[in-house]
């Protein structure tokens, strides 16, 4: 039997010796080239469509002109970013996006794992597909419907909420026209939109949970809300953590079609984001440098906070994305 220091000097001459490492990675291209051939449309999907494009944004550091194009426009360094940082709508438009997308998180993240967490508890089935499907389907319809459906809802002459209202004998109230109601009535249209499928992740973390756990607690007299407690919650609490992790990297990148959709003039003070400003300085107004910028300063940031999420909860929980 050789002894561990030869085997290490032999492993090493092996990694040193060129022909050696050539050989074998042509046997595990052989052997694994099956897997290969499949990875491979995955693989030129994201070089054509995801990372091709990056090469763009160097225009972030340009002049860009539409008719000189890329490579000739004037070089300006870092005029963009000084620009965005010293406009002083930078402070009103950080501030309605940060508050929009922390209201997002703090009651539309915990809405699916609460819903997810009842319907586990629903012993009739039919029932329980019931719920499943008829919250699943908001999901598939059109940010475009969605907003309409929830301006229609919210008119003051004839809305439904307005009318049931009326009922209680209180006056039309112009929703769509009050800065103050801009948010909530976003957030609430979100939880609304996407409850029933975001609550897939958390039902298929909840099938894997040991059913010999509940029935340990059963024995122990355990009532249905310490079973939740102690079982179910520490069961998906992975799944809770990684999309959590997941959606704070979100926080500053709220989706412009539905907000831009729902926004007017009367109500920028809360409703006009920073996406929905890169719209109209970047393709409304032109300047495809200048919005090119602003996108991605707030890329960065949002890796940022993403690596950040994903280091603490690493630390504190053990649970992270890498």
């Amino acid at each position: 039997m050789a002894q561990p220091s030869a085997v290490q000097d032999n492993l090493r001459k092996e990694l040193k010796n060129p022909y050696r490492r050539k050989g074998r990675r042509l046997r595990t291209w052989h052997h694994n080239k099956a897997l290969w051939l499949l990875f491979l449309p995955c693989l030129l999907y994201y070089l054509i469509f995801r990372y091709a494009p990056m090469f763009g944004l160097v225009i972030t550091f340009k002049d860009y002109n539409l008719f000189k194009g890329i490579w000739a426009s004037d070089w300006v360094g870092l005029k963009y970013y000084r620009m965005f940082l010293e406009n002083p709508d930078f402070w009103p438009l950080m501030k309605n996006t940060l508050l929009l997308g922390l209201y997002k998180l703090v009651f539309g993240f915990p809405a699916p794992i609460i819903l997810a967490i009842l319907l586990n508890e629903v012993r009739k089935a039919t029932f329980k597909k019931f719920v499943q499907t008829v919250s699943y389907l908001p999901h598939f319809i059109s940010n475009v419907i969605v907003a309409s459906m929830v301006i229609m809802f919210l008119s003051p002459t004839g809305g439904l909420i307005n009318n049931l209202l009326g009922t209680f004998g209180i006056g039309p109230i112009n929703f769509m026209n009050e800065p103050g109601l801009f948010r909530g009535i976003y957030v609430l249209s979100e939880i609304w939109q996407h409850i029933g499928w975001e609550t897939i992740i958390y039902l298929a973390a909840l099938t894997a949970i040991d059913p010999q756990l509940y029935e340990a607690a059963d024995m122990d007299g355990a009532s249905r809300m310490r079973k939740i407690w102690h079982v179910t919650l520490p069961g998906i609490s992975p799944a809770i953590v990684i999309t959590l992790i997941l959606n704070i990297g979100k926080v500053l990148e709220i989706g412009f079609e539905k907000v831009f959709l729902m926004q007017n003039p009367a109500i920028y003070d809360t409703a006009d984001i920073i996406s929905t400003y890169v719209y109209r300085v970047g393709m409304e107004q032109g300047n495809f440098s200048y919005g090119a910028s602003i996108d991605l300063f707030m890329g960065i940031i949002s890796l940022i906070f993403i690596y950040s999420a994903n280091y603490i909860s690493r630390r504190v929980s053990e649970t992270s994305l890498w």
